[in-house]
């Protein structure tokens, strides 16, 4: 076995590893295989590969437990939440197991001095990353499972753990002592995924959030937490596909859908590149290029990349419906209400993460019909609506955000004589930040700006209820944004602070204003006035609260508080939007332009 450490000039072996039934070396190399399997859609044979050991290896154990956890946050299932927490808790048993059992002495000694690697096995040094992994992953099925405030506390206490366990292993391993053992990149790739996940995911929480958590004890950089996951990306390792997907996450998802609308699309697309071309017909990477291409605004080319990957395997039908999800989107972008209303109705019959949100998005797309158009089988937007209460679901004790948003834009309906919604597709499009990828196609923003003034003239026309000015200040936000993409900022600028000055006028959108505040800031920002900027996104965040989708606003304000700050953050291109009237006379460069 290969030297641990190195004290007072001498190299001391790692001690002889306690017996168990697998090799950590072959048990490793197992677990590789059965990764392999399940990127290649042979999901069936990776789960056999792996259970049959999951009793005596860590690493079945948890890799096993692993792909159980990302079933359940696909289908968001009660009961695949029970089954990937159970066999997650299993795991964690297992990886106990092969932690180095601590005298009184040792723990004692531990306090005063810290850990030092002559206290190791590689093997328990491998436990306890494992361990660390275990914790944090039931973590977060605790939050979706349990239903009160212990279920909270409990998976509090174990992110706690898992964090401070991931920095006593990094600062070990960044000691003068330390000495690469045999399997040594395996356990470094599990100290960045830990180190990373924790330092990115904490970085884009709110300030007053953020606040919080530094006071117990917990802190995040963001830059810091990407180098950490590119560098666990990089290396041969059991978790390098895992540090990839967390990017990739990042990249296609939450930075964009969290944040301003920018992203690093071509880091996106460099760390893709190498896993499609090994799993060609790999479901989860066809998605992420699909994903890639929606956000470049190339929809007809992300629609043939969700279809296949859709095509490339029957067997775990999640990874259909995540691609419905975007589907739908996509069909929305080109104002195709129809096929829109197919996806939405299938994830409406197949999905259980919110029903509500589905038969909401099908009776939006309804209501986008015209009166010649067929509806199909039957179906009535008005009576959808009046039923999307009755699909309410509570996850960790409450219910969705988006759930919760959709049922109150549904009371209007339950009068005898409803006010119907304007456009109810554009603005659930709005909260999803869709106008950031029509905003990269002319021909997609100009017809999106058709509906909302056929929208703006029909409501004009209407009989002034209860609603009007919160309709007219969505409707003048939706147009402010697709103006902005085509370049007539100053007009965009008069409907963001028509908004502002209407605010007291609107009784039941209280979200508009803020989101106005937030879209007149960043107008600021694309022309360099980070003063203006700033003390606009102040007023969004402090003067206003208790609306709807607010911890998504927030997310996105803090994401343009960074660009006050530093002009762009990390990894993040900070040029201003390409107008349209540009793009169209510039589309190669599309192709790339972020």
């Amino acid at each position: 076995m290969e030297p641990a450490s190195v004290r007072g000039g001498t190299s001391p072996e790692i001690r002889d590893a306690s017996p168990s039934k697998l090799d950590l070396n072959a048990a490793l190399g197992e677990c590789m295989s059965a990764l392999d399997l399940f990127l290649s859609n042979k999901f069936s044979d990776a789960m056999a590969h792996l259970q049959a050991k999951t009793k005596d290896s860590m690493y079945h154990a948890l890799t096993y437990a692993t792909i159980l956890e990302m079933q359940a946050m696909m289908t968001f299932d009660p009961q695949d939440i029970i089954n990937a927490g159970n066999t997650m808790k299993e795991a964690q048993a297992v990886c106990q197991r092969f932690r180095k059992k601590s005298t009184v002495a040792d723990s004692f000694n531990t306090l005063v001095h810290g850990l030092t690697l002559e206290q190791f096995t590689e093997e328990e040094i491998h436990a306890e990353v494992c361990y660390a992994e275990c914790l944090l992953q039931r973590a977060a099925l605790t939050f979706l499972q349990d239903e009160n405030m212990v279920g909270f506390i409990k998976g509090g206490i174990k992110v706690r753990n898992s964090y401070q366990t991931y920095r006593e292993l990094h600062d070990l391993e960044q000691g003068s002592n330390y000495v690469k053992g045999k399997n040594h990149c395996h356990f470094e790739g599990g100290v960045k995924l830990g180190i990373g996940a924790f330092n990115l995911t904490l970085s884009m929480l709110p300030t007053r959030i953020l606040r919080l958590l530094e006071f117990v004890g917990f802190s995040g950089n963001k830059e810091y937490g990407l180098a950490q996951l590119q560098e666990g990306a990089s290396l041969h390792s059991f978790r390098a596909v895992l540090c990839t997907m967390l990017l990739l996450c990042y990249h296609t998802f939450l930075n964009f859908v969290l944040g301003t609308g920018m992203g690093n699309i071509e880091e996106a697309e460099r760390l893709l590149q190498p896993y499609l071309k090994r799993y060609p017909k790999g479901a989860i990477f066809l998605f992420f290029a699909g994903r890639i291409e929606e956000i470049k605004g190339n929809i007809d080319t992300a629609i043939s990349r969700f279809e296949e990957c859709c095509e490339a395997q029957q067997h775990w039908k999640q990874f259909h419906h995540m691609c419905y999800w975007e589907l739908m989107w996509c069909f929305t972008f080109k104002r195709q209400w129809k096929m829109a209303y197919f996806y939405a109705d299938l994830l409406s019959k197949e999905n259980t993460w919110s029903k509500a949100t589905y038969v909401y998005m099908k009776a939006s797309y309804l209501s986008m019909f015209t009166e010649d158009d067929c509806k199909p089988f039957g179906d009535d937007e008005v009576e959808l609506f009046r039923t999307v209460s009755s699909f309410k679901l509570k996850i960790a004790g409450k219910s969705l955000p988006t759930e919760k948003f959709a049922i109150r834009k549904c009371r209007r309906y339950q009068a005898k004589n409803p006010v119907r919604l304007p456009v109810p597709p554009l603005e659930m499009m709005y909260i999803w930040n869709g106008y950031a990828v029509i905003g990269k196609h002319q021909d997609l923003t100009e017809g999106m700006l058709e509906t909302l003034n056929q929208a703006e003239v029909t409501l004009e026309n209407a009989p002034v209820s209860e609603f009007f000015f919160d309709d007219q200040c969505l409707v003048k936000l939706l147009k402010g944004l697709c103006l902005k993409y085509l370049g007539k900022v100053s007009e965009a600028e008069e409907y963001f602070r028509y908004i502002h000055s209407n605010d007291k006028k609107i009784k039941y959108d209280n979200y508009l204003v803020p989101n106005a505040l937030l879209e007149l800031a960043l107008l600021h920002l694309e022309r360099d006035r980070k003063e203006e900027a700033a003390k606009l996104l102040d007023w969004a965040r402090h003067r206003y609260k208790n609306y709807s989708m607010e911890s998504r606003t927030h997310f996105r304000i803090q994401a343009a508080m960074l660009l006050t700050k530093a002009g762009a953050e990390n990894g993040v291109h900070s040029a201003s939007p390409m107008s349209c009237k540009k793009a169209a006379t510039e589309k190669e460069n599309l192709k790339t332009y972020l």
